[in-house]
């Protein structure tokens, strides 16, 4: 199965998912959080960098859950951006 390239819009997205992530896990470590939603830190750590833009939905629950942040937050902190 060949996979599609990312447009620079999903790109960017990602970007942004990771930075909101990032500011809302703080000061806790990252094998604390990766830990409590259930994934690898590297896994963690390609998420808030943007090197994984589309994680999965269970995951991004799960990153959700561990940083204290409800889904709907993430996903207007994610496309606000795009609206203004």
């Amino acid at each position: 199965m060949v996979r599609v390239p990312l447009t620079e819009a999903e790109r960017a997205r990602g970007e942004r998912l990771g930075a909101v992530l990032r500011e809302a896990r703080g000061s806790r470590s990252m094998t604390e959080i990766a830990a409590q939603a259930g994934i690898s830190v590297e896994t963690l750590r390609k998420i808030e960098t943007g090197r994984i833009p589309t994680p999965a939905f269970f995951t991004v629950v799960a990153l959700a859950d561990a940083v204290g942040l409800p889904l709907d937050a993430l996903r207007g902190a994610v496309t606000s951006v795009r609206a203004g």
